[in-house]
């Protein structure tokens, strides 16, 4: 079957440990896309943290496409809305209730990029979170906030044995109405429950009529999981969870050691 779409995480994937795309990704990648297959960025970050990685890869235009805050949000790369599911807006004060109650650092991100948090005492992965993705950091608590404020997802943040002892318990707590995922170690997301990056994608391809058996899709962690699920291919990388590797069609290289170029290779003959 010919590939179409080709379909990449970035933390951990398509981006190296330093956080940079490498010589070997992009040039792969601008081959692909010089042979009509469309690359869609699929990323748990809003689109304000993605625009310059869109811009170096050279995906621009009406007809190529990206996927944001783990398939929230589906947009074109010329900025025009295609799919939105949101989180409705009284659950700030349900989360961040849950942020006290346990003592996590949370966070909301708005689907215009915005970052809000109740705590006064801002943990460092919040400010990293915004200065990466080149968010606007507000600090307001719930009675503080306009009551249909659009949210994409909640955020709780902290180390790995923070979340791990917080997790099941958040999703005791939210799991009957919202999505659940642990999307990184130090990042744990609520969203709506139609969200995740499997759904947008699937969502995306049915108006593109592109089918699962055209798509490949490059991840590490669980929250890449039901993309796999979704695409006729799924690769993970070879620093990925063991977890996502399960679910892997193969597994290619590490982030760090050409690990998209080698995969394309071996998948785009």
């Amino acid at each position: 079957m010919t590939i179409k779409l080709i379909a990449l995480d970035m933390d951990g994937t398509l981006l190296n440990t330093q956080g940079k795309i490498l010589a070997s990704s992009k040039k792969a990648l601008g081959q692909a896309l010089s042979q009509g297959i469309k690359i869609v960025l699929c990323s748990g970050r809003p689109i304000a943290g993605l625009k310059h990685y869109l811009e170096e890869l050279g995906i621009t235009g009406p007809d190529q496409y990206v996927l944001t805050l783990n398939g929230a949000i589906s947009l074109s790369a010329d900025g025009q809305i295609i799919t939105e599911d949101l989180v409705e807006s009284s659950y700030y004060r349900k989360m961040t209730a849950f942020a006290v109650e346990h003592n996590v650092p949370f966070n909301i991100v708005t689907a215009d990029s915005r970052i809000i948090t109740a705590d006064h005492d801002i943990d460092f992965m919040v400010y990293v979170q915004a200065y990466e993705n080149f968010a606007t950091l507000y600090v307001r608590n719930p009675d503080e906030v306009p009551t249909d404020i659009a949210i994409a997802k909640g955020c709780y943040v902290g180390n790995p044995e923070l979340l791990d002892s917080i997790e099941p318990l958040a999703r005791a707590r939210f799991g009957k109405d919202l999505y659940v995922v642990r999307a990184d170690h130090n990042f744990l997301e609520v969203l709506n429950p139609k969200v995740n990056k499997g759904n947008g994608l699937r969502e995306l391809c049915t108006k593109l009529g592109i089918s699962p058996e055209e798509v490949i899709a490059f991840g590490d962690q669980k929250n890449d999981i039901s993309m796999f699920e979704f695409a006729g291919t799924a690769v993970a990388m070879g620093n990925g969870a063991p977890e996502a590797k399960q679910y892997a069609d193969y597994i290619t290289d590490t982030n760090d050691n050409d690990g998209i170029a080698k995969a394309l290779e071996k998948y785009l003959k």
